[in-house]
């Protein structure tokens, strides 16, 4: 079996799933770094998928249909996707080049302006960064990860707290005081082994 083809255990996927919930939980809305997220979560409208495979298309067929379920999906039920890659793109360059292919399907399926997808991946880099910089943890996940979301939903949140442009730079100064050694005091960590 190719490292493309794996698939995981009803277990594993849990445990990836749980992962990415305890960063959601602990990072996100704990440290509050997207204003926005404790609602959805709290009201559980956001969708958890896997994507077990390392190739790169089988990702980007998986965010195809991904974006379709979630175009379709009543609003008021499912607000987000987190689209979960343990296996794919473990350099973060080559998870940064596979963004423009993420754009194309957004606009082949006639859904740019619709939805939009974000990224997350555990060795994120804003470009001016060190590797290490602390700044780099607001977009650290446990393992790689595409989050679809409304463009009506960002449209509401932005309107709800208006200095919505200052929200990055705040997220600098709480993980400036966090630190590293507070960041890994929060256990976000991957289980399952890529």
């Amino acid at each position: 079996m190719t490292k493309a083809d794996m698939t995981f255990t009803p277990d594993q996927e849990l445990t990836v799933i749980e992962d990415t919930q305890k960063w959601l939980l602990e990072a996100v809305v704990g440290l509050n770094l997207c204003p926005f997220a404790k609602a959805v979560v709290v009201k559980d409208m956001v969708r958890y998928r896997v994507c077990a495979s390392a190739d790169p298309a089988d990702l980007l067929a998986m965010l195809r249909e991904e974006l379709q379920y979630l175009a379709e999906a009543d609003p008021d039920q499912l607000d987000t996707t987190l689209l979960i890659a343990p296996n794919a793109l473990p350099d973060f360059l080559d998870f940064n080049d596979f963004l423009e292919d993420c754009d194309n399907v957004l606009m082949d399926l006639a859904l740019d302006g619709v939805l939009q997808v974000a990224d997350f991946h555990p060795r994120y880099q804003f470009g001016g960064t060190a590797e290490d910089d602390i700044e780099n943890f607001t977009n650290r996940t446990p393992y790689p990860t595409l989050h679809l979301l409304r463009e009506a939903s960002i449209d509401k949140a932005v309107e709800a707290y208006p200095d919505a442009s200052l929200i990055f730079e705040r997220n600098i100064e709480v993980l400036n005081k966090l630190g590293h050694a507070g960041w890994e005091g929060l256990g976000i960590r991957a289980r399952v082994p890529r």
